[in-house]
């Protein structure tokens, strides 16, 4: 018997990596950080005649990793072996440290792989990754705590019209502020489902104390109450509020040791994980595979346009976070970007790849590296 092998020839060529800083709308803030400005990565890889493309939310700092390190590892590598890519990132990165900066490198290096991979395939990346839904939950989000209660209500309003039924804010900067803002929150939405996320503002008492609130408010959700460093804390918390209210975090998590850590000392009700942070769709999708051994739901944070694909193709993807700035840059600068429709995504299978381009005219004021 013989055995034939496609060819299908896709070497990659030297890439480009690119940084742009967006001003928010106005001055922003949670329960730990104050910012004004947001700044993508942008990776372009090309192969087989096609590009690909993959961006992190990251620092400077990651761009000057892939352009000194990553970018020189994948020159005229085989771009379909995405496996082995990543596993090459990671030991070109030993000595710098996998989490934090260099995973956001790696991240986006990565990203634009899949991109890349499903466009030489001339496929949707989910048909690549094998879609079992349709459509995934996109849920609401950016409920600052730089917004009071009545600009809080106009933004949830502004969500409303649009078809979303799950809404989230943010809380941890003043206690009573909150109190209101919450109040201010249900009265506007309703029945529909409200989260919080603290972003690690409380120690694991406060948290606690905090539940009580939430409870009263029926809040479905509490997103880092504490530090997601403090497994113990969480652990705590979570065994400590009403049972109606899960306890979520994951989003700082950068590698897959982390993920397990999490689950297996049962530290959250439901796993979040971000690609432009956790090793791009490669280590999304293994930290997925964690959730399955543990039967744990997944959430994906932020990116939208990124993990709308994965949101489609992975078991127990419960929803991703339709984040408000995010939002605003995509639309902006991804040409093809999906807006939700009654709260959810639909990928556009007309499209290969992730289903965007990037438009650089439009982002050459932002351009600064």
């Amino acid at each position: 018997m013989s055995t034939q092998t496609l060819n299908i020839e896709a070497r990659l060529q030297k890439g480009t990596v690119r940084t742009y800083r967006i001003p928010t709308e106005e001055p922003e803030s949670d329960g730990t950080l104050k910012w004004d400005h947001t700044d993508l990565i942008l990776v372009e890889l090309q192969a087989a005649n096609k590009t690909g493309i993959g961006y992190s939310y990251a620092s400077p700092a990651a761009a000057k990793i892939i352009s000194d390190v990553l970018l020189s590892a994948m020159e005229d590598k085989d771009a379909l072996d995405i496996t082995g890519l990543w596993y090459l990132m990671q030991k070109k990165v030993r000595n710098f440290g996998r989490p934090g900066i260099a995973a956001m490198a790696i991240s986006a290096v990565d990203n634009a792989l899949w991109d890349l991979k499903a466009k030489v395939m001339e496929v949707p990346l989910c048909k690549l990754l094998g879609m079992l839904r349709k459509s995934i939950t996109a849920y609401a989000s950016g409920g600052f705590t730089s917004y009071d209660p009545q600009e809080l209500k106009s933004k949830f309003e502004e969500w409303k019209e649009k078809g979303h039924h799950i809404f989230k804010m943010k809380i941890g900067r003043d206690k009573e502020q909150d109190y209101k803002r919450i109040e201010a929150a249900r009265d506007c939405i309703g029945n529909s489902q409200l989260f919080v996320d603290a972003n690690g503002a409380y120690f694991p008492k406060e948290a606690v104390a905090m539940g009580e609130v939430l409870k009263e408010f029926n809040v479905q959700w509490y997103e880092e109450p504490v530090t997601s460093d403090d497994l113990d804390g969480l652990h705590f918390v979570k065994e400590h509020v009403p049972a109606a209210i899960r306890v979520a975090a994951g989003e700082y998590g950068f590698t897959p040791t982390y993920f397990n850590r999490m689950l297996s000392s049962g530290s959250v009700d439901v796993l979040q994980a971000d690609a432009t942070r956790c090793g791009g769709i490669t280590g999304f999708i293994k930290a997925h595979e964690i959730c399955e051994a543990y039967h744990m739901p997944f959430s994906a944070h932020c990116a939208p346009s990124l993990h709308m694909h994965p949101g489609v193709a992975l078991h127990n993807m419960q929803h991703i976070e339709y984040f408000r700035d995010h939002v605003r840059i995509e639309s902006e600068l991804f040409e093809g970007f999906v807006q939700a429709t009654d709260g959810k995504m639909v990928p556009d299978l007309s499209r290969p790849g992730l289903g965007i381009e990037f438009k650089h005219a439009n982002a050459k004021k932002y351009l600064i590296n």
